[in-house]
Order: structure tokens, then C-alpha cells, then sequence
């Protein structure tokens, strides 16, 4: 079980003049795993390689269990990374790539057969070691480099992007399967995405990176019930902002007073609701709001309302908004215990 603590990591690159990476702090929980998000140029991947070693940090340090990594070659790291593209060695067999690194370290090949068929079978690549990786699918592929980097019990296991050439279907079986893997092992994974909902779905905990800055970090729930700012809640589809004030439990704004749940501050703040936490029904702060637009989206049906002259919007199952038509006037309501203030400054 590691550990790894990311103090003040900042790396520029020559010819830029802003840094990728930001006097980064973050601490990893050991047997966790967590995800580096955010959009593109945020300086996830960078992260990732100056775990790995494949890139030296401007200023900062990287620690594995107390012990400072700076300077170390990345095979004296404990660390195993697996890239967007699986780049496997196409002159030898599946078997041949997943027991390569075991190779490289001296072992016997009766002992390299006898750990690479277990590992073979806990990728769900059973009797496909023979082959080369040319008749692998995609996703098979994927799992072999997900072997190759396992079989070596690194003390870290990062994952960049190791989905997004998969198709959504293959995509939630690399999902159930990195999960799955990563709980069996118990090592501590990092994994590069730019998908909220992937992030979602693998991790313990997330790191939203914004331009090279940690802007959030904790467990998915936090991100959509509790998000550190308005940037935040927007990248994880909060649309509901409206500027008020708060004091002893109550939210004043041009929506009139709102009932708020305990220990938020008082003060000016920007008040938000997710739009699948508000109500089409009456309730605690009820209001009567006029319907602009329904939009069926699939499995959900996006309400448009104003409130106030305040434009909110409602996120709904189809059944539920299936009556509704624009220039209705319904009642909604807001409850308490959905309501989160944000920074005044995010206006």
C-alpha cells in the first residue's frame, strides 16, 4: 500500500510562459483510486509523467511513502504507466508483452508462464497468449497493457486516458474491469480523463485540474453537491446561479427568501441548485415559475423555467415533464438541503 504526496509541483515548459503545472499539492490516499481531471492543456498528463519520471519538475517533489522520488529513473520508481494508445510490441505474442517487464527483471521463463496465464485470465484474455497483438481488438489490447503494467506489482498504477479510443459499450467493460482490478490489488491508481462521468464512475476520489491549478479535490459526490466554485459546478453541468445574501439561514435574492440548510455562511454569495435536485411540485421555498422550453434528451427531459425573471432550469425523467408545455405556469420549489453557496467573486 503507497502513498503518494505531490508538494509544490510546477513545471514550465521551454518556449511557454505559463506554467502546465502550478506549485501543485496533492496527497493521494494509499489503495485509493483517483482520477485527474479537467479539460484539455490542464496539465493532467504532465502530472502523470513527472509521476513516472519521464519528465523532470521545475520546482516541487514527489513522494512515495515518506521517501522523496527526485532524481530516481522511472524503472526504480514502483511506478507503471499505461498510455491512451497500448503500444505493445507487435514482434512478440500477447504472452510475450505481458511478461516482458518480468523478462527485463531476470526471471526464468518457467516462472514468467506461471504468472503471466493467471494474469492472462484476470483480463479476461484467456487462451489469447499465443497470438500476436495484431488480432487483439481494441479493448483487448487495452487489457494487455493493463497486464503488462499489473504483473510488475507496481507500488503506483497510472492510467492515461485509457479509455477514449474504446466505444461507449467497450468503455464501461474497461471501466468494470479497472475497478475491479484496482479493489482486488489494492494499488494506488491514478487515472487521466477529461470525462466527468468516467471520473464519476472509477474513483474514490477526484483532482479537478483548472490551467494547471488544483481547483477541487475529493469524492464525486463533493463535485456536484458541494462544489469549491462557480468554474466547478459548471464543468460538472451546474447551470443555476443566482447573487444574493445569506444570514441566519435564510437566502436573500430577487427569488425572495430562501430557506437554507445548516452550517452554510452568512454573507454575499452566489446561491446554486443542481437542476436534477429542483422540484416540480410544491414544497419547502415553493415558487411559481413559467415554463419556456422542454427539450427531451433521452433519459432525461431539460425544463427551461423562469422564476422571478430569474432563468433556472430542471433536469427531470421523461415521465415526469411528459405534461408539461411551454407558457405553463407550475409550481416548483427549492429545497433546502440542495442549496449550496459559492463565492461571491464567481459572478
Amino acid at each position: 500500500m503507497t502513498t503518494l504526496t505531490l508538494a509544490g509541483l510546477t513545471k514550465t515548459y521551454p518556449g511557454t510562459d505559463r506554467p502546465a503545472l502550478d506549485r501543485l499539492d496533492l496527497a493521494i490516499e494509499s489503495g485509493s483510486l483517483t482520477s485527474l481531471l479537467g479539460p484539455s492543456g490542464c496539465g493532467k498528463t504532465t502530472t502523470m509523467k513527472l509521476i513516472a519520471g519521464l519528465l523532470a519538475p521545475d520546482a516541487g517533489e514527489i513522494v512515495l511513502n515518506g521517501r522523496s522520488i527526485h532524481g530516481l529513473v522511472p524503472e526504480r520508481r514502483g511506478v507503471a504507466m499505461v498510455l491512451q494508445n497500448p503500444l505493445l510490441f507487435p514482434h512478440l505474442t500477447v504472452g510475450g508483452n505481458i511478461g516482458f517487464g518480468l523478462k527485463m527483471r531476470g526471471l526464468s521463463s518457467t516462472e514468467i508462464a506461471r504468472q503471466v496465464d493467471p494474469m492472462l485470465a484476470r483480463v479476461h484474455l484467456d487462451g489469447m497468449g499465443h497470438r500476436p497483438p495484431t488480432a487483439l481488438s481494441g479493448g483487448q489490447q487495452q487489457r494487455a497493457a493493463l497486464a503488462r503494467a499489473l504483473i510488475l506489482k507496481p507500488k503506483v498504477l497510472l492510467l492515461d486516458e485509457p479509455l477514449s479510443n474504446l466505444d461507449a459499450g467497450l468503455r464501461e467493460e474497461m471501466q468494470t474491469l479497472i475497478r475491479t482490478l484496482q479493489r482486488e490489488t489494492g494499488i494506488t491508481t491514478l487515472v487521466v480523463t477529461h470525462d466527468q462521468a468516467e471520473a464519476v464512475a472509477l474513483s474514490d476520489r477526484i483532482a479537478l485540474l483548472f490551467g494547471g491549478k488544483l481547483a477541487q479535490h475529493g469524492p464525486p459526490e463533493d463535485f456536484y453537491r458541494r462544489p469549491a466554485s462557480k468554474a466547478v459546478a459548471r464543468f460538472f453541468g451546474g447551470v443555476n446561479f443566482v447573487p444574493g445574501r445569506s444570514q441566519a439561514g435564510t437566502f436573500q435574492s430577487v427569488l425572495g427568501p430562501l430557506a437554507l440548510s445548516k452550517g452554510l455562511a452568512d454573507g454575499d454569495h452566489l446561491l446554486t441548485v443542481r437542476p436534477e435536485a429542483l422540484r416540480l411540485s410544491p414544497g419547502p421555498n415553493a415558487r411559481r415559475a413559467r415554463v419556456d422550453a422542454v427539450a427531451f434528451l433521452g433519459t432525461q427531459t431539460r425544463i427551461d423555467l423562469s422564476v422571478a425573471g430569474v432563468n433556472l432550469q430542471a433536469l427531470k425523467a421523461p415521465d415526469e415533464a411528459a405534461t408539461l408545455r411551454p407558457g405553463m405556469e407550475i409550481d416548483i420549489s427549492l429545497p433546502p438541503d440542495a442549496l449550496w453557496l459559492l463565492p461571491s467573486g464567481d459572478h
